[in-house]
């Protein structure tokens, strides 16, 4: 294949981060032939895919019920109240996601030529590897794009998207159908049994030929070769535990309400099965880290990360930003020098229980008083959330959220363009040992995840619950009773009273299932999958984000934000410009 490709605006930006050079010399144009002899060059494809890769702290939340922001033109609060449409559209991946693809197949169709090392044995472990990458991410790519546009078209069919494996040239029939939703799904599990046939678990450097595993043992039995290409130099690109879960988040996709047909039945107990293992290779229900719930904030832990080492909770993550203060500038209170982007909803507080286990509303058993609504609540409450009265930045200084009580410093609701518009601030994301004073900026290192174990484990309890029932293990030896228990304990959650509502919620599915959505609300809250969730259950997206503005002894409750989404908005729409190109494209039901 005789292809010229535009190195500076391609290679350059891929391999190195520089700006494109708007006008390249001859000599900086390489033909595909030359990834044949250069590593570099042919690994650059690959890298640029992983650039691509969708940010997890997305603020997808401003249009949910969880949160709203004080950035009026931002496209999510633009999205929840009005103005989502085909043309328009802040959660759009296809463009990005597409173009991932292209970069993936065209580095699948070649990878077989290239020199990947002088040392054949080397050579051979660097094509598997890179082979299960390219793999692993295409599934990554096709999983999100299946998350973001597929849905239902006016004439009742559960659309995909176009499934492209091949690299497509200036001569490529363009004008693709989308697939199935199901013929997706199987598309994205060929692509991760490949992956997981090509890589390892994890990287890990190992002591002695007996621990390679077996798949790789006929290339090589050097300890020595094979760290140097699956051992800890490779961490942080995609593994088989990678893979692993993005079967798991695409098997409980498939079987959420606004995806699971009557061809599907088997997809919650697949979800559960493929979670499970995980769980097992953790070590249980009990292996969650006792502050995984706290991952953003453990600064001894953050500060001592190096080598590509992940903290126990995560399974996947970003590279470390050291000496970073962007998210406490973006979201801490005015009174420190924050501009309070993500403003939780008294919506979300009062979905954070009593101590004691009980939901607030439960009057005969969980204590909650209303005139002091933030006192024996669960204590992710104050861990993940600024209320009035709390306490933070590296001064612990006390916070008033209220119109008259945090008028003097900022903080108070609706004082100023960068205060609450709820009577809250964020807490979780930030780290309490940033300074971003003018006078006196003081930045952390940072990691945003991919995926933590957390996400995994409710995933399981979600769809055990839905194949067997709570108590139900499906062989596996621990069931969604289990995994509940054991993140409501780790949280401080009925600690005291054996967590009487979780006994009660465990000889009834529907109380569980609710119980576990709203577990899955408040432990993942500000990651970026309340938006998703609500969708892929079929609820109701038009919960009014509310507020308080609490002034010493007075609570005064406060509408903020109502949403104007249409039934039709559980599915992402087709880009509008793509269905106006190709007549092949249907659009998803109710968008024009």
């Amino acid at each position: 294949m005789k292809m010229r490709i535009l190195i500076a605006g391609l290679c350059i930006w891929a391999l190195s981060g520089c700006e494109k050079l708007l006008s390249p010399d001859p000599e900086n144009f390489k033909s595909i032939e030359q990834m044949y002899t250069d590593a570099s060059y042919a690994q650059g494809f690959l890298v640029n895919a992983y650039r691509s890769i969708p940010g997890s702290y997305d603020n997808s939340e401003y249009a949910t019920d969880d949160a709203v922001t004080n950035q009026r033109s931002n496209g999510y609060l633009q999205m929840a109240t009005g103005t989502w449409t085909a043309a328009n559209n802040p959660v759009n991946l296809w463009q990005n996601n597409y173009g991932a693809i292209q970069y993936i197949n065209l580095f699948l169709e070649n990878v077989d030529k290239v020199k990947w090392a002088e040392d054949e044995a080397a050579a051979q472990l660097f094509n598997r590897r890179m082979k299960g990458e390219a793999y692993g991410l295409r599934a990554l790519f096709l999983y999100y794009l299946l998350r973001n546009h597929g849905g239902v078209t006016a004439d009742g069919k559960l659309l995909g998207v176009p499934i492209i494996t091949e690299f497509q040239t200036k001569d490529s029939d363009f004008n693709q159908s989308r697939a199935t939703f199901e013929d997706c799904v199987a598309q994205i599990n060929d692509d991760l049994d490949r992956a997981e046939e090509h890589l390892p678990y994890e990287y890990n450097n190992i002591s002695s030929p007996a621990q390679i595993p077996e798949r790789f043992s006929s290339i090589t039995n050097n300890v020595e070769t094979y760290n140097r290409v699956m051992g800890e130099y490779s961490r942080l690109l995609f593994n088989g535990l990678i893979a692993q879960s993005f079967r798991a988040r695409t098997a409980l996709l498939a079987a959420s309400p606004a995806f699971l047909g009557s061809s599907n039945p088997n997809f919650w107990a697949d979800a559960a099965n493929t979670s499970a293992e995980i769980i097992k290779y953790k070590g249980g229900p009990n292996a969650l880290p006792a502050n995984g719930f706290t991952y953003y904030t453990n600064a001894a832990e953050i500060d001592a990360l190096s080598g590509g080492i992940n903290p126990p909770e995560i399974i996947w993550r970003e590279n470390i930003s050291s000496i970073n203060t962007t998210q406490e500038a973006q979201n801490f209170p005015p009174s420190l020098f924050g501009t309070g982007f993500m403003n939780p909803t008294q919506n979300l507080v009062e979905a954070f229980p009593m101590a004691n286990g009980y939901p607030i509303n439960d009057n005969s058993n969980s204590g909650y008083n209303p005139n002091n609504p933030f006192a024996g609540r669960d204590p992710r409450l104050a861990t993940y959330i600024i209320y009035n009265g709390s306490t933070a930045g590296v001064s612990n200084s006390v916070i008033y959220t209220g119109s008259t009580a945090g008028r003097e410093n900022g903080d108070g609701i609706n004082i100023r363009e960068t205060s609450t518009r709820t009577g809250y601030y964020m807490k979780k994301r930030l780290r309490m040992d940033v300074n971003v004073d003018p006078a006196s900026t003081t930045g952390k290192a940072h990691y945003n995840p991919r995926i933590r174990y957390t996400e995994i484990y409710l995933l399981y309890a979600e769809a055990a619950n839905e194949a067997w029932g709570p108590t139900g293990d499906g062989g596996n030896g621990f069931s969604a009773y289990d995994v509940i228990k054991a993140i409501r304990r780790r949280a401080g959650v009925g600690t005291s009273n054996g967590d009487q509502y979780l006994e009660e919620c465990k000889n009834d599915p529907v109380k569980m299932r609710e119980l576990i959505r709203n577990e899955r609300r408040l432990e993942l809250c500000f990651e970026g999958f309340r938006f998703w969730d609500l969708r892929r259950w079929k609820l109701d997206l038009n919960e009014t984000a509310r507020g308080i503005d609490v002034n010493g002894s007075s609570y005064t409750p406060v509408q903020v934000e109502s949403r104007t989404f249409q039934d039709f908005m559980n599915y992402g729409p087709i880009p509008y410009s793509e269905i106006l190109k190709f007549s092949n494209l249907q659009q998803n039901k109710g968008w024009n």
